[in-house]
């Protein structure tokens, strides 16, 4: 019996996940939305693509909850999108809402599901998603860093003018402005970045890589990015699903490692068919850990939002 994975949210991220997810052969797709028609059209546009792309599975578009009853794995993607000019703590009211609904939908009808939350603000909505579902935290995973660690690489590779398959690059913390790239811990082909670049060019690439967000959605105007944001998600649900024991740099919740207790910080991790089965803690050196609890700190300080 093939997997079963729930993707909510029939928007650019949602649809887009699918799409990566069916060309996969992950499992079989179910794509939910609340706007009638548009995850029922999407799915069968997908559905209709497996003949020419040589992929099978089901892929199902529907408005109700009861059709993604048992699901092995779901991705929240669920949330409205970013806004020139609009921070993620903005987003953060509006899309609580909407997660805490599709939790409580999904925890009802999935509740061996793992979870991976997309929405934006990542970081709050992700410990919003474990406190309404009542899920372990190792069933709860957020979707940043390997999203903010691929922007990294993606730069780095640009700037040397190599092949990103070569590329390396570690991003912890929170999923904004206050995310903390470690250039120490990034590699093109094993050789540490400082040996390859000024600390001028990685400083200006490190900032690039914490505004890779909003440099999309300025782009956009109407929308923000959802290729590398689904194309990530998607990498950790195959990770989980085929059991692949991936080390993946992922929003995870934390009891005392790196110094930081309740709340969702993007880490390190081994990504298996449990879910987060081991957070990595790397030794970090005193700037390195500054920079972590101030990220940290800044995603705690707006949790109260959430009650």
């Amino acid at each position: 019996m093939r997997p079963r994975i729930t993707i909510v949210g029939a928007g650019n991220v949602g649809a887009t996940a699918a799409h990566w997810a069916a060309g996969k052969e992950l499992g079989d797709v179910v794509l939910i939305d609340v706007i009638e028609g548009m995850p029922q059209g999407k799915g069968l546009d997908l559905l209709e693509a497996g003949p020419v792309e040589g992929f099978d599975g089901r892929v199902l578009g529907t408005n109700d909850y009861k059709d993604t009853a048992n699901s092995d794995l779901v991705i929240i993607t669920a949330g409205i999108a970013r806004k020139p000019g609009m921070s993620r703590d903005d987003l953060l009211k509006t899309n609580a809402g909407i997660v805490r609904s599709v939790t409580e939908q999904i925890a009802k009808y999935s509740p061996n599901s793992i979870l991976i939350v997309i929405s934006n603000p990542l970081d709050q909505m992700v410990y919003l998603a474990k406190k309404v579902s009542g899920f372990p935290k190792n069933r709860v995973v957020g979707m940043a860093g390997v999203l903010d660690s691929a922007r990294f690489r993606t730069f780095i590779a640009l700037e040397l003018g190599v092949s990103v398959e070569d590329v390396s690059a570690f991003v912890l913390g929170g999923h904004g402005d206050s995310m903390v790239p470690l250039p120490r811990f990034s590699t093109v082909a094993g050789i540490p970045l400082p040996e390859l670049m000024s600390q001028d060019v990685i400083d200006r690439l490190v900032e690039r890589t914490r505004n890779g967000g909003a440099e999309i959605v300025n782009y956009l105007k109407t929308g923000s990015a959802f290729y590398a944001p689904s194309a990530a998600a998607v990498q950790m649900a195959e990770a989980i699903l085929r059991d692949k024991k991936r080390v993946l740099p992922c929003a995870a919740y934390l009891e005392g490692e790196y110094g930081i207790r309740d709340l969702y910080v993007g880490v390190p991790v081994k990504l298996g068919s449990s879910g987060v089965e081991k957070v990595i803690e790397i030794r970090l050196t005193e700037s390195e850990a500054a920079a972590l609890r101030k990220s940290a700190e800044a995603v705690r300080s707006t949790l109260h939002l959430l009650d």
